[in-house]
This record gives C-alpha cells, structure tokens and sequence, in this order.
C-alpha cells in the first residue's frame, strides 16, 4: 500500500482551535494527476466546523497561525485571513 498525503487548510473566526471554521481549502495528493482539485467557492458547507472537529477525525495539525498585530486604523486595510491553520491526513493512493 502506497501513502499518499492530504492537505487541509482551514481559516477560523478566531484563534480557538474549536471557533468555526469560515474559509477552507483542500488538496489530495492521493487522487490521480488528472483530478480535479477543490477549487474556492465550489462547496457550500466546510468540511468541519472547527480544527477540534476535524482533529477528532483523524486530521493532525501541522501549523499553528502567528497572531497577527492588530494596528488601530488598519480595521479597513486588505490581507490574508488570520487564524489559518494547515491540517494533513495520510491515506491509501487511489488506484
């Protein structure tokens, strides 16, 4: 049998690994070179409500987000989602 990892990358509303989840991405590197990767916005639901959620299902936490510094007067300012946290899962190659 052939292991292969997955990758699940969620965004929580705050720090807490049990706050909900609010973005999510998901890649697998199991499934063939001609699979169709989740692309943003082609899933209604999140996979799992919270980090905690998705831990209890076998998903182990490999990166825990910096707290960003909340600067006063940046409140409308762009960027990256702060509390991202990356998940991976081994699995069994897709035949």
């Amino acid at each position: 049998m052939t292991l292969r990892q997955q990758i699940l990358i969620l965004h929580l509303a705050n720090p807490d690994l049990d706050a909900e989840t609010v973005a999510w991405a998901f890649y697998d590197g199991a499934a063939g070179a001609d699979a169709l990767q989740m692309q943003s916005g082609d899933q209604d639901a999140a996979p799992y409500r919270s980090v905690l959620d998705a831990m209890r299902d076998g998903w182990f936490v490999l990166q825990l987000p910096v707290l960003p510094k909340f600067m006063s007067g940046a409140e409308h300012e762009t960027g990256h989602l702060p509390y991202e946290y990356v998940l991976e899962k081994r699995v069994a190659a897709y035949e």
